[in-house]
């Protein structure tokens, strides 16, 4: 039998050498050449859309980082610290706390109208970007209105003085600039609908390029485009293959390079520049000495120290996760179920307490310690700009006000690498007050992220660890800035319960890969501690907003269960043919809508392995259903 004998004549099978008679070209037909051109040009345009998801979300975070400033200290002339220093003399504290009060429930105000307004958009939103990515759709979760209450609303929660992060909140932008861009068309302007280019309106492109977004977030705001990458990976998706590799990895690059380029230029005039971090900048961790000679980071005997410190994060992080979740309930039960109203309430009293404390722990409780020898001698690296010397001598700062009264990531970067000493009771006080306080506040109505607030909260827990060994003659002074990084990493990851992205991520925003080890050793053993407790905190808000996510591992227990003890009794179920009024009465009846369909054979009924989903609706006086059999 010949080759040109041999035929496919049936429509299930592909035979790559079948021809039809009298075909002696033996080439691709002109249907496959053009369906081949179409499939490049979809692949070209995909790349195309993937490249511009991340330079938009670079712009979007270098849009936040020209416009997010302290607000009050910076214009006002009662809060700023110059003025505040010489309140001693004039007794203007008072007035000054006022102000501040005034300024702060201002624009604590404006974040929870936009949140009360747009539900979705409080939060973090990493859990709703997590369900997402799993296939569970979350309501406006990618809506353009959700959008502009993030972002606007996150620039207002931070300068209102909340301890909240934007981290969270630029993932969740990054992952709306995903949903939204590819598909050229808007549902808030309905008159912008490019059929053309509307290549990736199914579901799985969509979740495709959700995933690049929020990928390209992370890379943009700790300028870490692996650890985005790995973010998605191991925190968002559960559909996962090598193409998404490579593209998310593409938009992290392009969201990463592209926010460098235009921060280059903007605050050094050098354009191009590509060595400027993201818009979280943890500073360089280096030795005291200029040399390096005989000076380490950390050593081996350290590792003890530091699984220790992991052990001991975990256990905080999920105290912190316990303390949340019964706010998280009381605000479910009192707050979230009355007026709109009370929600902005529950904001401006979060916003005013926590100013009330801060200010009031910056003033009374600091210490003067007196600064390093390259602090007053005009030498000064970048983090020694923003002590804080309020009622202080000479050539002396106040430790308190040095980390209450500077923004977050200022505040870390004072633990990681500030060489003057803070004093055991002022880590400690500032540990707790900074624990409670950022455990209150997430979860209220306003845009808020987790991560930077938990690495504060870690850094002055790993530095008062730091001061301690110091003490009983340990370690060194020089070294104090790793066990902060150290205590950061164990904090956050007893939080989250992050692993992988998180190593990645601390090690491209520090640009020291001889952490690497440590922080992967304390990141597990926080994972571990922390997991006999309870689970992650966007695990447990997930669970609260009653989303049905399917988890990676069963409970324990439950593989012995059968289907009885699952199912309701009565049982309710269908048969193959069933009357419309029985159906009508079974979903007014029971609190679901999906039925087991069941046969009758030998007098028994028997599941056939389908349900019957029925729709109910009321259409004036009388009722329709719709069934759907899956």
């Amino acid at each position: 039998m010949s080759e040109e004998d041999i035929q496919c004549d049936c429509s299930c099978c592909v035979w790559p050498q079948c021809r039809g008679v009298g075909d002696d070209r033996g080439g691709q037909s002109e249907p496959a050449t053009e369906e081949m051109n179409s499939t490049t040009k979809v692949e070209i345009i995909k790349w195309v859309v993937t490249f511009m998801i991340g330079f938009l979300t670079g712009m979007r975070k270098k849009n936040y980082k020209l416009k997010k400033t302290s607000l009050i200290n910076d214009y006002h002339p009662y809060t700023n610290p110059s003025a505040i220093s010489m309140c001693s003399k004039d007794g203007c504290l008072v007035l000054s706390l006022l102000i501040l009060l005034l300024f702060n429930v201002g624009f604590v105000v404006i974040a929870s109208c936009l949140v009360v307004t747009e539900p979705v958009a409080g939060g973090s939103g990493i859990p709703e970007i997590k369900c997402y990515l799993n296939g569970v759709k979350i309501p406006r979760v990618g809506r353009l209105m959700t959008l502009v209450s993030k972002a606007v609303g996150v620039l207002f929660s931070v300068a209102g003085g909340l301890f909240v992060g934007k981290e969270g909140p630029m993932i969740h932008s990054g992952a709306i600039i995903g949903a939204g861009f590819p598909q050229f068309q808007s549902i808030a302007f309905k008159k912008i609908n490019i059929k053309k280019y509307g290549f990736f309106r199914s579901d799985r492109d969509k979740r495709d390029f959700v995933s690049s977004g929020a990928a390209a977030g992370v890379a943009a705001a700790f300028g870490a485009p692996i650890g985005g990458v790995l973010f998605s990976l191991e925190e968002g998706c559960s559909f996962w293959n090598q193409k998404l590799t490579w593209r998310s990895f593409f938009c992290s690059m392009a969201a990463t390079y592209s926010l460098n380029f235009f921060l280059s230029g903007i605050n050094t005039a050098n354009w191009g520049y590509f060595y400027l971090p993201g818009l979280i900048n943890f500073g360089v961790f280096k030795c005291a000495n200029e040399s390096g000679i005989g000076c380490h980071l950390w050593n081996a005997l350290d590792l003890i120290v530091f699984i220790f410190m992991g052990l001991l994060g975990g256990v905080f992080g999920a105290l912190f996760n316990t303390v949340n979740l019964l706010l998280t309930k009381h605000r479910m039960k009192h707050v979230q179920k009355k007026h709109k109203a009370i929600r902005v309430l529950e904001a401006v009293l979060v916003a005013a307490v926590t100013t009330t404390v801060s200010f009031s722990a910056a003033m009374l409780l600091g210490e003067c310690r007196s600064m390093a020898s390259n602090q007053s001698n005009g030498s000064i690296p970048l983090v020694d700009e923003s002590v804080r010397t309020y009622f202080c001598p000479e050539n002396h700062y106040n430790d308190m006000a040095t980390l209450f009264f500077n923004s977050q990531e200022e505040a870390i970067k004072q633990l990681f690498h500030q060489e003057g000493k803070f004093s055991l009771a002022t880590l400690g006080l500032f540990f707790l007050l900074f624990f409670f306080l950022a455990c209150w506040t997430y979860g209220v109505h306003v845009p808020s992220g987790l991560f930077v607030p938990s690495l504060l909260c870690g850094a002055a827990y790993g530095r008062f660890v730091a001061t301690v060994l110091v003490q009983v003659g340990y370690a060194n002074h020089e070294n104090s800035g790793t066990f902060a990084l150290i205590g950061a990493a164990a904090f956050l990851g007893g939080v989250v319960r992050m692993t992988i992205s998180l190593t990645v991520i601390l090690i491209e925003s520090t640009n020291e890969i001889s952490y690497g080890l440590p922080l992967m050793l304390v990141l597990m053993v926080a994972k571990w501690s922390g997991d006999y407790f309870n689970e992650g905190l966007y695990d447990i808000h997930i669970k609260l907003k009653g989303v049905p996510l399917l988890e990676w591992e069963v409970h324990h227990g439950t593989e012995r269960l059968k289907a009885c003890d699952v199912m309701d009794k009565p049982e309710s179920y269908v048969y193959i043919v069933s009357r419309v009024s029985s159906v009508i009465r079974m979903l007014r009846t029971t609190a679901h809508n999906a039925f087991p369909v069941v046969s009758v054979a030998d007098g028994r009924n028997l599941i056939k392995g389908e349900f019957a989903i029925f729709l109910l609706s009321k259409c004036g006086n009388s009722s329709v259903t719709i069934p759907k059999i899956n």
